[in-house]
């Protein structure tokens, strides 16, 4: 299953780097700063939410899905 995402940021002084590849492996990279966490959420339990002070990074995940990945890792 293909999962979205998004990485909004406040202002251009918060973004470090953005770079596409004209490279074979076709990489994309956005690098940033987020500031100060403020919040970890989920928006109606598909969508984790990390809100910092200069943005909020959104990944398509459902609760159930992140509850199983981390009690296996527990497991170990």
């Amino acid at each position: 299953m293909n999962r979205g995402f998004t990485a909004e940021i406040n202002s251009k002084q918060y973004v470090k780097n953005i770079s596409i590849s004209n490279e074979a492996h076709n990489r994309v990279l956005f690098e940033g700063t987020f500031g100060e966490l403020e919040e970890v959420y989920m928006v109606e339990d598909k969508v984790l939410e990390i809100k910092g002070t200069h943005g909020t990074l959104r990944i398509d995940v459902t609760k159930e899905e992140l509850e199983r990945i981390f009690k296996s890792e527990n497991v170990t």
